[in-house]
């Protein structure tokens, strides 16, 4: 069995008081190496101005917020997946939005970068959103093989893009770190995250931020783990705190047995 956790967070602008809040919720779970935490996007530094990420923005293995999640993911002796936070690029006024997975033995096993950016306009109290301005969009499809299964990793916006996860060709599990507006929420949220699952026949397990943040922007929660068949394994719709399951990643293999999606599909990305 694999425990999937997802923590739901109001992140702030200070990231020592976030990495705390994820290192509280970490001993709220029982140690091993078989469970996968998910952290939201922004995890580490929410509710400022986009161009104040550059303050806190660290190079590739180095940085007290890599630094602390390591430790974390030994301590704990479970997978980490980072939710975002920045990471320098070869542009010194822009960042990437990165996404790690890190071991239970507190190495990262590989980086995900968001491709997708939320360039968008929305009735909220926001408005206006121009993720690209600051950060650095990546370029790669990310999938890890690990000992509990085969790992996709995306983040928020990417969801709204089947190419994405039709070019990660067979996963056992996607892991979504997410920041959704309470609008957008509202609106398509569970009928997106639900249709990865059922579409890609793979647990997912999609971390949200919640609440009203520091600047005043409003994020959904509703964190959420969905089952390959697209039923509801557990959710947390709002407040801080842990959404868990415990799966056999087994049973996605008979349903695909059953119902060979992929075997049908005639328009496979070629990317797979």
């Amino acid at each position: 069995m694999v425990n999937l956790v997802a923590i739901q967070m109001t992140s702030t602008p200070d990231v020592q008081e976030n990495l705390d809040t994820v290192a509280s919720e970490l001993t709220k779970l029982e140690k091993g190496q078989d469970t996968l935490v998910v952290l939201p996007e922004c995890f580490a530094r929410f509710g400022t101005r986009d161009r104040e990420q550059l303050a806190v923005a660290e190079e590739k293995d180095n940085g007290p917020i890599q630094k602390r999640l390591c430790e974390l993911a030994k301590e704990h002796a479970c997978y980490i997946v980072s939710g975002t936070f920045p990471m320098k690029t070869d542009d010194p006024e822009k960042f990437s939005a990165s996404c790690l997975l890190i071991g239970p033995d507190g190495h990262v096993v590989t980086e995900y970068q968001k491709i997708h950016l939320f360039d968008v306009s929305v009735d909220d109290n926001t408005g206006s959103y121009l993720e690209s301005k600051y950060t650095k969009a990546g370029e790669h499809v990310v999938v890890a093989d690990t000992p509990i299964g085969r790992i996709g990793l995306a983040v928020c916006y990417d969801v709204r893009f089947p190419g994405l996860f039709e070019a990660m060709g067979d996963i056992d599990i996607l892991t979504l770190p997410a920041a959704f507006t309470r609008y957008t929420g509202n609106a398509h949220w569970h009928t997106l995250v639900r249709s990865r699952a059922i579409e890609k026949q793979c647990f997912v397990i999609a971390a949200g931020q919640v609440g009203e943040h520091a600047n005043g922007r409003q994020t959904f929660g509703h964190s959420v783990i969905y089952s390959p068949w697209g039923d509801t394994l557990a959710e947390k719709a709002d407040g801080v705190g842990i959404v868990k399951a415990s799966v056999d990643i087994n049973k996605r293999q008979e349903l695909q047995k059953k119902m060979p999606v992929k075997d049908h599909n005639r328009f496979r990305s070629h990317f797979v």
